[in-house]
């Protein structure tokens, strides 16, 4: 026999042996192992360290901060106090002249700051910007107030509230009144604040008060103020409800038989037949509730969007309303008819995606035209029958980006910051200038204009633009 076979012989006995020992070995054990008297039985939550407080069950009222400081609110005149302005329709209606040219490096920068990330746009009364930012580092939502002239803090209100990057972190504008500021927070935490000191007043959870389920993304929906009473649509146990914001005491609550959730679409009010009428797309349809009481006065569920509802419902004239969305929804227009005492909805015309759809931004209604950004990012006018009037080309992008229009003009901004100005005409795209504004990405915040200063921003930086005519 070689010595190789006789090597691999004597390993094999000697794996062999090693193996039965240990097998003896356990079965040993076995026959000797006396149990425990006692078992601890797991609860969950009990092998984290000491102190560990589980994430919904932290109450942030009960560590709720105001810090104040020395800037002062600005005198300059007008305001922007909601969600696409005074009328909820993203036009300005102040009368201020706007150049129609700028130098190559764009309209001048008032100020700039960084902020936490996300697309929570701002909103400005008195002389003071608002917006709710989110502090990553101590993980706290907060209410922030400036100087619309430096853009520097006059008081921030802050409470705490985990939220892990998602798309951005804060992603909706608040309402700001004389007297309050309401915000909706990534967590669906509504609070309400002095508008002047950031004392805080009240707070509704609406995951846990109202069974609100949190949407994809976080929260995006934007309060309505209205008559000192903050409008909410929480999607929960109530479709929608009224709160008085010097309180905090519900006026009124809307029934919710459908089940229908919380959407990241804002509510419109509108006026039809003397009637005053807060719509709303919700998860499952269009809800139109009387705004003395509450009572829904009327239902669709012909329009809804399949993963993601977003843009806010856009008002065209006192019976019709015009809808998109989306992941290839497309748009409508939808028309209110009275019959008998009851309002009845109907879908008058759909247009597909390829024609005027909207992911994100809500188009703007102006002079009896609709602009806006459809899918394939092209600017393009529409008449209310739903006819592409004009489109910007595929040489003029702007992806998913906000716009404004004031002094006749589009301001509109592109995923990486590039701010562009464009008439708001029907018979053509005329683009007026072009300008790297903001670093990106990202810039999707809604935007604010008062004055001729023109706050946007994008993922982590906010900016004061001067687009007046007389800019020094």
């Amino acid at each position: 026999m070689s010595k190789l076979k006789i090597f691999y012989s004597v390993l094999s006995w000697l794996i062999f042996v090693s193996v039965g020992v240990v097998a003896v070995g356990l079965i040993y054990n076995l026959i000797n192992y006396e149990s425990p008297d006692e078992f601890t039985k797991r609860v969950p939550g009990t092998d984290r360290a000491e102190g560990f407080v589980p994430e919904d069950s932290i109450d942030p009222r009960s560590d709720i901060k105001v810090i104040k400081f020395s800037e002062k609110p600005s005198p300059t005149p007008g305001e922007w106090p909601q969600f696409r302005g005074p009328n909820r329709d993203a036009v300005s209606p102040q009368s201020v002249k706007l150049a129609r040219k700028w130098p190559e490096t764009g309209p001048k920068v008032l100020w700039e700051i960084e902020v936490g990330q996300g697309y929570a746009g701002a909103v400005v009364n008195k002389g003071s910007v608002y917006f709710l930012d989110y502090d990553r580092e101590n993980q706290r939502d907060t209410a922030r107030c400036l100087s619309l002239e430096k853009g520097e803090d006059v008081w921030q209100f802050s409470y705490p509230v985990k939220v892990k990057r998602n798309h951005g972190m804060s992603r909706t504008v608040s309402a700001v009144s004389d007297e309050y500021l309401v915000s909706l927070g990534p967590k669906c935490h509504v609070t309400c604040v002095d508008a002047g000191s950031g004392e805080f007043k009240w707070m509704i959870d609406l995951v846990k008060e109202y069974g609100t389920t949190e949407p994809p993304w976080y929260a995006g929906q934007c309060p309505l103020i209205e008559d000192g009473r903050a409008i909410i649509a929480p999607g929960g146990s109530s479709l929608m409800i009224a709160v008085d914001c010097n309180s905090g005491e519900v006026l009124w609550n809307t029934p919710n038989p459908n089940g229908w959730k919380m959407t990241h679409s804002s509510i419109i009010p509108i006026e039809f037949k003397g009637r005053r009428i807060y719509l709303y797309c919700a998860s499952g349809g269009i809800v139109g509730v009387c705004a003395e009481d509450g009572n829904i006065l009327f239902e669709i569920n012909e329009w809804k969007i399949r993963i993601a509802n977003v843009p806010t419902p856009v008002v065209v004239s006192e019976s019709e309303i015009f809808l998109c969305g989306g992941y290839n929804a497309g748009s409508a227009m939808m028309e209110l008819i009275q019959e008998d005492g009851r309002i009845i909805p109907k879908i008058k015309y759909r247009l597909e995606a390829g024609v005027f759809g909207s992911a994100q931004q809500t188009p703007i209604f102006y002079k009896g035209n609709i602009y806006g950004v459809r899918p394939d990012e092209q600017l393009v006018c529409l008449d209310i029958k739903g006819k592409v009037l004009w489109s910007s080309s595929v040489n003029h992008k702007f992806g998913l980006g906000a716009y404004v229009i004031a002094d006749g003009l589009i301001y509109v901004v592109d995923d990486d910051g590039v701010l562009s100005m464009v008439e708001a005409r029907n018979d053509k795209f005329n683009l007026l200038g072009q300008a790297k504004v903001l670093p990106g990405p990202d810039a999707w915040g809604p935007m604010a204009i008062v004055d001729g200063r023109l706050i946007i921003r994008d993922l982590n930086k906010m900016i004061c633009l001067d687009v007046r005519e007389t800019a020094d």
